[in-house]
C-alpha cells in the first residue's frame, strides 16, 4: 500500500493541529487533511474568532513552549465596562465572574506560574492555527488544504480515506472535522444527546443607534444579546432551533431577530458577517471504532455558552496524542495488528466524562436563560449563589479548569489532576520540563531508589532528582504523564512498588 501514514487527521483546526504536533514530535508520520483552502476564514478572525483559554489549555501550550506565542501581548481587547476591584473572568448564563475573588488556597495543588491566569485573555482561532500549523510542519507533519473528506473505510490493518477521487491510507484516522463530522458519520459512530431550544447568531454589522445596546451580557424576555463592542454582537433566539442552518443568514433575518430579542428599534445599516449556532448537545457513544478515533467537536457538540468548546477539544488532543503515539510505536515492534489497546482506550475513559460535564454545564445555562418567570427565578437563584465566596470559587474552579481531575483509580486528590508547576531550587520550573512530551518522575527525596527505577524507563521518562522546590506541597515524589497529568504521588516515605506499578501502567 503506497503512501501509508501512521496517522491521518481529518481537520486542520486547533484541535487537529495540536494533535498533529503531539504525534509528529513522537516521530509518528502524520497527514492533516483540511477542507478549507485558506486558513483565515471569517469565523476564525476578528471578534467572531475570539476564544478564551482556560488554565488546562494554557497548561498545554505552556508545557510545549507555546504559551507566549498563542497569547497576545496586549490583553483585555473586549470592551466590557469593569469597575474598580472587578476583573472579568468569564460568565455563566450572563452572570459575570470576577477574577479578583479567586481564593487560590481552595485549590491546594495549584501553584502560581505562567499558565495560571484566569483573567479573560482572548485568543483567535486563526492566531492559534498560525502558531500550530508551521510547528506541525517543522516537526515533519504534512498539511494538505482544500481536501474535503468524502468517505472512510477500514480493515484490520489500515484505514482508507477518500477525498473525491483521491485515496489516502494510514494505520489510524482521527476525526477532528467539526460538529458535522464526515468521519464520524462515515465510520458509523452513534451520536446521542438533546435537540436545540434556541438559534444563536454571531454578527458583525454597522448599526444606527449603538448606544441603545449596552456592552456585556443581557438576558431579555425573548432571549439574550451579548454586545462585545459596537457592531459586534451575539443573539440568542429561543425559537426551538428551527432556523435552517443550511441557508444563508441574511440582513433581513438578523434585523428581525435583533428587534425581537433586544426590544429596540436599532437598525442594521450594513451586515458584514453573520453565522448561526444552536444549543444542540450530543456526544459520540464511543470515541474509537476500530482504527478510527474522534476528537474535538467531532466527538461532542454543545452551545458556546461558557466558552468551553475549544478548551474541551484541546484537552482531547493533548490526552490522545501521547497515547496514540505510544500505540503506533508499539505496533512497529509487533507482527500483524496491534494487540494491546489498553493505553489508547484510556483516552475515551478519561475524556468522555469531561465532555458529558460540559454538555450538562451548557444545558444548565440554557435553562437559566429561558424566557419567562421560571427562567428568571432560576437566574436570580444562580446570581445569589455566584455572589457568595463559596459559589464564586466553585464557578471559577469549574469554568477555568482549576478543579479538573481524571479518575485514575487513586483516591489522592492530585492523582489525575494537572501537575503543580513547581519552582525548583535551581530556578527551573516543572512545566517546561514536559516540552518534549515525555513522562517525568520528580524525586524530592534523598534516596536513589527512584532514580534506579527510572533508569529502566529512560526511553520515555525523564528523571528529576536531587533538587528541592520552593513549595513541595508535602510531596516526596510524583510521576507526571506526558500530558501533564499526575499518575502517582508519594507523601512522606516512598512507595517504590506504587511507583513501579504506575510506570508499568502508563509507560
Amino acid at each position: 500500500m503506497s503512501n501509508l501514514y501512521d496517522v491521518i487527521i481529518a481537520g486542520g483546526g486547533p484541535v487537529g493541529l495540536f494533535l498533529a504536533c503531539e504525534l509528529a514530535m513522537a516521530d509518528v508520520s502524520v497527514l492533516v487533511l483540511e477542507r478549507e483552502p485558506e486558513p483565515n476564514s471569517p469565523s476564525k478572525v476578528g471578534l467572531s474568532g475570539m476564544r478564551a483559554l482556560n488554565t488546562a489549555s494554557m497548561d498545554a501550550f505552556y508545557r510545549r513552549g507555546l504559551l507566549d506565542k498563542v497569547t497576545p501581548p496586549i490583553k483585555r481587547p473586549l470592551n466590557f465596562q469593569e469597575k474598580p476591584g472587578f476583573q472579568f473572568a468569564g460568565q455563566f448564563a450572563g452572570i459575570w465572574l470576577n477574577a479578583n475573588r479567586l481564593d487560590l488556597k481552595r485549590f491546594k495543588y495549584r501553584i502560581p506560574g505562567p499558565s495560571l491566569d484566569i483573567s479573560l485573555n482572548p485568543v483567535s482561532i486563526a492566531g492559534i492555527e498560525a502558531v500550530l500549523a508551521p510547528r506541525a510542519e517543522s516537526l515533519g507533519a504534512t498539511i494538505l488544504r482544500g481536501k474535503n473528506v468524502t468517505g472512510v473505510s477500514q480493515d484490520e490493518d489500515a484505514v482508507t480515506v477518500e477525498v473525491g477521487d483521491e485515496e489516502f491510507h494510514a494505520k489510524w484516522l482521527v476525526g477532528c472535522d467539526g460538529g458535522r463530522s464526515t468521519v464520524r458519520k462515515a465510520a458509523g459512530f452513534e451520536f446521542v444527546g438533546t435537540e436545540p431550544t434556541f438559534t444563536g447568531y454571531a454578527v458583525q454589522a454597522d448599526i444606527d443607534q449603538p448606544d441603545k445596546l449596552k456592552i456585556g451580557f443581557h438576558p431579555t424576555e425573548d432571549g439574550m444579546y451579548v454586545m462585545m463592542r459596537a457592531g459586534n454582537f451575539h443573539l440568542l433566539d429561543f425559537d426551538g432551533g428551527f432556523f435552517d442552518r443550511t441557508q444563508n443568514v441574511t440582513a433581513a433575518h438578523i434585523q428581525d431577530v435583533l428587534g425581537r430579542v433586544t426590544g429596540t428599534d436599532v437598525k442594521i445599516t450594513k451586515l458584514h458577517h453573520a453565522s448561526s449556532f444552536t444549543d444542540r448537545c450530543k456526544q459520540a457513544a464511543r470515541y474509537r471504532n476500530g482504527r478510527v478515533l474522534l476528537a474535538g467537536d467531532a466527538a461532542h457538540i454543545h452551545s458556546p455558552l461558557g466558552g468551553q468548546g475549544l478548551n474541551l477539544g484541546l484537552g482531547d488532543a493533548v490526552n490522545l496524542g501521547w497515547k496514540l503515539a505510544a500505540t503506533v510505536r508499539d505496533s512497529r515492534t509487533r507482527y500483524g495488528p496491534v494487540v494491546d489497546l489498553s493505553l489508547l482506550d484510556t483516552y475515551e475513559q478519561e475524556r468522555r466524562p469531561f465532555a458529558a460535564w460540559v454538555l450538562e454545564w451548557t444545558r444548565t445555562q440554557v435553562t437559566v436563560l429561558k424566557p419567562g418567570p421560571h427562567g428568571a427565578a432560576l437566574r436570580q437563584l444562580m446570581s445569589d449563589l455566584v455572589d457568595t465566596d463559596d459559589g464564586h470559587n466553585l464557578f471559577l474552579g469549574r469554568i477555568w479548569g482549576l478543579s479538573q481531575r481524571h479518575d485514575l483509580g487513586d483516591a489522592h486528590p492530585l492523582v489525575g489532576a494537572s501537575a503543580p508547576d513547581f519552582e525548583f531550587s535551581d530556578g527551573s520550573r516543572l512545566g517546561p520540563k514536559l516540552e518534549g512530551a515525555r513522562g517525568l518522575l520528580v524525586d524530592f527525596s534523598d534516596g536513589a531508589a527512584l532514580e534506579k527505577l527510572a533508569e529502566g524507563y529512560k526511553a520515555r521518562v525523564d528523571y528529576v532528582g536531587g533538587v528541592g522546590a520552593r513549595d513541595q506541597l508535602g510531596l516526596s515524589a510524583l510521576l507526571v504523564r506526558p500530558d501533564g497529568i499526575v499518575a502517582w504521588v508519594a507523601e512522606g516515605s516512598l512507595d517504590i512498588e506504587g511507583a513501579k506499578a504506575a510506570l508499568m501502567r502508563w509507560f
